[in-house]
C-alpha cells in the first residue's frame, strides 16, 4: 500500500470522552499542579474540537512534510477543503498535482501523472490524513488517544499549545506518538504523527476559514476515463469490492 493511503484512520472515526485525559498518578491523590495541568489540557481540547463543531465547512492552505531516517524528506504543498459531517478534499499543486479526497464513505488517492487511483473504505484506510476528520466533526481525540499530555517542543509562535497523544491500547503498532499544535484562536497549526524507524509525517495548517461555500460536487470523486482504479478491499478479498 503506498505511504500516502497508509497512516490516517489510525485515529479512528470517533466521538466522545476527553474530560480524563491525563493518567493518575501511581499514589495516592493527584497534586495541585497535576489537577491544574489535567484541567489545562482538557480546557484546550475542549476549545479545539468546540472550533471545529461550530462551523459546516473549512478551508486552508498545508505543508505536509514526509521524512523517513537521515536524509530522506519529502515537501508537498496545496489547499484543503473540509464540510460537515466527514468530507474532505486535500489537493495538492506542489511539487506535483495529486488529489486525496474523501466523500463520506471512501478515500480516494488519485495520482494523474500515474493515471491510477485507489480506494479504500474510510474504516479501513490508514492513511495519515484520516484523523482530520476530527475538523469535520467525525472524530475526537478521546477515542484516539490514551493519554493527552501537555508537549514540551517547540512552538511555531507566542501563544501556540503543543499536546501530545499516545496512541490508544490497540494501536501501538501504527504510531508511537502524535502532537497537536493549537494556537491561542483554538485552530490547529500544527499535527505531527511519529512511527518506529524514525519515520514522522508533518502538516503545517494556515490560513483558516470558516464556513466558505464549498458545493458537495468538490468532494465526490469519479475516475477519469483511462484511469486504473485500485480497490483495496478486492486486495484483501473483500466479498463486497465489487
Amino acid at each position: 500500500m503506498a505511504w500516502s493511503m497508509r497512516v490516517f484512520l489510525k485515529f479512528g472515526l470517533l466521538p466522545a470522552s476527553i474530560l480524563l485525559v491525563l493518567a493518575a498518578l501511581p499514589f495516592g491523590q493527584p497534586s495541585a499542579v497535576a489537577q491544574d495541568t489535567e484541567r489545562s489540557v482538557s480546557r484546550i481540547v475542549h476549545a479545539l474540537e468546540a472550533r471545529y463543531r461550530g462551523a459546516q465547512s473549512f478551508r486552508a492552505i498545508f505543508l505536509e512534510r514526509r521524512s523517513e531516517g537521515r536524509g530522506s524528506m519529502q515537501l508537498e504543498s496545496g489547499s484543503l477543503y473540509i464540510r460537515r459531517p466527514g468530507w474532505m478534499r486535500w489537493e495538492y499543486e506542489s511539487p506535483e498535482k495529486k488529489l486525496f479526497l474523501v466523500d463520506g464513505k471512501f478515500a480516494w488517492f488519485y495520482v494523474p501523472a500515474d493515471r491510477t487511483v485507489t480506494k479504500a473504505p474510510i474504516r479501513q484506510s490508514d492513511d495519515e490524513r484520516i484523523p482530520l476528520l476530527l475538523l469535520a466533526g467525525r472524530t475526537n481525540l478521546g477515542r484516539v488517544c490514551r493519554r493527552i499530555e501537555l508537549a514540551d517542543v517547540r512552538v511555531e509562535a507566542a501563544g501556540n499549545v503543543a499536546l501530545r497523544c499516545l496512541p490508544a491500547r490497540g494501536a501501538e503498532q501504527d504510531y508511537k506518538e502524535a502532537v497537536f499544535e493549537v494556537d491561542s484562536q483554538s485552530h490547529l497549526v500544527r499535527l505531527l504523527i511519529r512511527e518506529a524507524g524514525g519515520i514522522e509525517t508533518e502538516f503545517h495548517f494556515g490560513n483558516w476559514q470558516e464556513n466558505p461555500a464549498l458545493d458537495r460536487a468538490l468532494f465526490q470523486f469519479t475516475p477519469p476515463k483511462g484511469t486504473a482504479v485500485v480497490d483495496e478491499r478486492s486486495l484483501m478479498g473483500a466479498p463486497d469490492a465489487n
